[in-house]
């Protein structure tokens, strides 16, 4: 069944339209940086991160957005249709976007065959997400892509293929990395790139790494008293990703972009020793039913059900060196938190004079808190001064900064008041926009294609080993 419906303020107007709007945009995929100049075509949407990036108005995109997906009743369809009607409808800098929308089993040809726009959004299930991006790129389309890219081995080959298409093709594929613009992580990383104040990264062993992250997650919650539901295929491996696909994607690239900047790292020679491990998260069809809407576990689910009880392999160790520095990273989804406490983080980024630390826990109130620590045998009068020299330069640019010793020896909190960072769901606007200027000038970084290729060979290899 296939259907053509529209969303927006000229309706049905634009509707009759269409004929003549695919004549006209037959060159869509060629992009220009004028206003409007970024025509966003949105495929099978199943995430919310789909319509985050249209959260704000933004004067490179048109307000024109066609979106693609099986059928008018996909969950994730509805859900992504009714935050961009709540974005156009709120009293504050309400959005103006103008959504047409094609439903039909043949959607993915049909939105390559009009080819309505020059940049296509992914931000759903992700078992066939990899081929999406390699067909999008063949057809000459630029893709935004949620994380994480690949799953698998097998999609790691795609994504390579893809990112060679793309270079014939001249478009760009880009990975939607919000934590870049996170500003507790912005300032680690002026704090790492100051070699007086940190020295150099430490090699580390397997054992004691130079760089370690700890990331706990939960499948329930509630967001302001009401439950986050999740579709059902989120509790399949296979279509969501096991635990070392899909967040350590975040944490990876934050290794490469705090520690190695500005540099290509290259998995062929500059990634070694991956091991990792992985185990199961228990779900029972009551936690399920709760989380999902689901009253009984789809029958792509059946394999991973023992005892009646839902195995999910979303949890997982990794270890692996990049330019002969050590890093171990582990994944943690529980069901759901105790109460009153919520997802943690930590991480530990170890110097040669210094060692810096991120904690997000109950201590600090679950918000995360950035802590820099003198090492030993250095002199604390001059790590102090150092200190100082390397806070008073970060406030040229970021005049909130500031350091506060702790009750620990040595050790200070990076104080970067909440006030002074955004949360989460501006990033993706962020992101968005850096890409799009991208597109504009053609100056993406000659290290962006290369580190990520070396982020998702990590994840998809060390799904294959944990599964060895």
């Amino acid at each position: 069944m296939k259907s053509f419906f529209m969303t927006g303020i000229i309706g049905l107007m634009f509707l009759s339209c269409m004929q003549q709007s695919r004549e006209k945009v037959g060159n869509a995929s060629t992009f220009t940086a004028s206003t409007g100049g970024v025509k966003l075509i949105v495929l099978a949407p199943g995430h919310f991160h789909a319509n985050l990036l249209q959260k704000s108005t933004m004067s490179q995109v048109s307000d024109s957005v066609y979106v693609y997906a099986a059928s008018p009743e996909d969950a994730g369809l509805k859900q992504y249709l009714s935050a961009i009607e709540s974005f156009n409808t709120r009293a504050g800098n309400p959005t103006t976007w103008q959504t047409v929308v094609y439903t039909g089993d043949d959607f993915l040809h049909n939105m390559i065959a009009e080819k309505k726009g020059n940049v296509l959004v992914l931000a759903g299930n992700n078992k066939e997400k990899t081929e999406y991006i390699l067909k999008a790129v063949d057809a000459g389309l630029n893709v935004l892509s949620d994380k994480p890219m690949a799953i698998n081995r097998e999609d790691f080959l795609l994504l390579e293929a893809a990112y060679k298409e793309a270079e014939s093709k001249d478009v760009k594929l880009y990975d939607m990395m919000t934590e870049r613009y996170d500003m507790l992580n912005i300032i680690e990383k002026e704090l790492i790139n100051s070699p007086d104040l940190f020295g150099e990264l430490q090699q580390g062993t397997p054992e004691d790494p130079a760089v370690y992250m700890e990331s706990v997650h939960h499948f329930y919650k509630e967001v302001s008293g009401t439950p986050l539901i999740r579709p059902a295929w989120y509790y399949d491996v296979e279509q969501q990703g096991e635990g070392v696909a899909d967040v350590t994607t975040h944490l990876i690239d934050l290794l490469f972009w705090k520690c190695f900047p500005g540099q290509s790292i290259d998995y062929t020679r500059d990634i070694g020793n991956i091991s990792s491990t992985h185990w199961a998260t228990e779900i029972t069809l009551p936690q399920f039913t709760k989380s999902t809407g689901e009253t009984a576990f789809p029958d792509y689910l059946q394999k991973y059900i023992d005892n009646a009880v839902l195995k999910v392999y979303a949890n997982g160790t990794l270890q692996f060196d990049v330019k002969n520095r050590n890093i171990g990273l582990k994944v943690i989804w529980n069901y759901q938190a105790p109460e009153g406490s919520g997802d943690t983080f930590m991480s530990v980024v170890k110097g040669t004079k210094a060692i810096l630390k991120t904690v997000q826990d109950k201590e600090q109130g679950f918000v995360k808190q950035l802590y820099l620590q003198q090492s030993d045998g250095l002199d604390e009068s001059e790590f102090s001064e150092n200190l100082q020299k390397t806070i008073k330069k970060i406030q040229t640019t970021y005049p909130f900064v500031s350091a506060l010793p702790t009750s620990h020896k040595g050790e200070y909190l990076i104080d970067i008041p909440i006030e002074s960072r955004e949360g989460h769901e501006s990033h993706f606007k962020y992101v968005a926009e850096s890409f799009f200027n991208y597109l504009g000038t053609r100056d993406m970084p000659e290290w962006e294609v290369p580190n990520t290729l070396s982020k998702y060979y990590i994840t998809t290899k060390a799904v294959e080993v944990a599964n060895e």
